[in-house]
């Protein structure tokens, strides 16, 4: 088969990794080079990276909806266009042109978290179960049939980074899945998305990450692990803005248990070796990992020894 791969960031790679095994990957497309760092350079995508290291000749049209690109598209003979993570619309004419239509990998358990951020909206909404569904396309936003799925729980662990990881992963084998089946005449099944239980992960702000501390600690400590590594939560605390990599939450049963004091919500409580711990709307949430502006993520532990008027016994 021909194959076509389409997709930017890194979560792309592993996907990009299964298309090109098989010496049948005849193009990458991917987002044309953005400015980025200090200096604003144009910077290549993960997926352009790594399609140049591979050898395999890189596609960055602006927009796939001009009839010059489509015809650029046409013109490699696709028998199959593989989507990850690309970023880029594709009208129905583009859909259209490959044999076997096109697939996409989305992470999370569809018709949940169509959209942009499935894997951080799902560990922000206290989600036990995710997933990722190989889907073939459509016109409409993460509306298409499902062809095959793998699905993992979600710990009170896991961040937005350690899940975005093993979804990676595991969309690579259920594509190696999905490639092997229809190399071999038996194509995995469309079963159309039920009607009910649709939800849309809308893209990431900047602005979501400010901690509220009217807000529940469970919900806040959510926000803290489904906002890492990005744009990672931030708070205002003793007169001072800080980013929070990660905390935990402490229920009003915890809080006597430990006899400490029910103040207003984004008082700190207590300032000890193992966490500030901060009044919320309800409960507490504790922090473990801070960063102070201009400095690196550090244990609560060294930002007490900078700020020791802080520390209570």
């Amino acid at each position: 088969m021909r194959l076509v791969f389409a997709g930017t960031p890194e979560f792309a790679l592993p996907g990009l990794e299964i298309a090109a095994a098989g010496g049948e990957l005849v193009a990458v497309y991917t987002q044309p080079d953005r400015p980025a760092g200090r200096g604003r350079g144009l910077a290549e995508s993960p997926v352009k990276q790594r399609a140049k290291a591979l050898g395999i000749e890189v596609v960055q049209p602006l927009t796939l909806r001009d009839a010059q690109a489509q015809e650029a598209l046409r013109s490699l003979q696709p028998d199959l266009l593989i989507v990850v993570a690309y970023g880029l619309i594709l009208p129905q004419a583009v859909l259209d042109i490959p044999t076997h239509g096109c697939w996409n990998l989305h992470a999370s358990q569809l018709p949940r978290w169509r959209g942009a951020a499935p894997i951080q909206r799902a560990i922000e909404a206290g989600d036990s179960m995710t997933g990722v569904d190989l889907m073939r396309m459509e016109k409409g936003l993460d509306t298409g049939p499902v062809l095959l799925r793998r699905t993992t729980p979600i710990s009170d662990q896991d961040t937005g980074g350690s899940l975005h990881d093993r979804l990676a992963k595991l969309g690579a084998e259920l594509l190696a899945e999905g490639l092997t089946r229809l190399r071999a005449g038996d194509p995995p099944p469309a079963t159309p998305q039920p009607a009910e239980g649709v939800s849309y992960a809308h893209k990431l702000d900047k602005a979501e990450a400010r901690l509220d501390w009217t807000q529940p600690a469970l919900v806040l400590a959510r926000k803290v692990r489904a906002f890492h590594p990005w744009p990672v939560a931030e708070c205002e605390l003793a007169g001072e803005r800080l980013r929070v990599h990660a905390a935990q939450p402490l229920s009003e049963a915890e809080l006597q248990e430990r006899g400490l004091g029910r103040p207003a919500p984004g008082t700190l409580i207590a300032g000890r070796h193992e966490g500030l711990i901060v009044a919320c709307g309800e409960g507490a949430l504790r922090l473990l990992r801070v960063q102070r502006e201009g400095g690196r993520p550090q244990p609560v532990a060294e930002f007490l020894n900078a700020r020791p008027a802080l520390r209570t016994a």
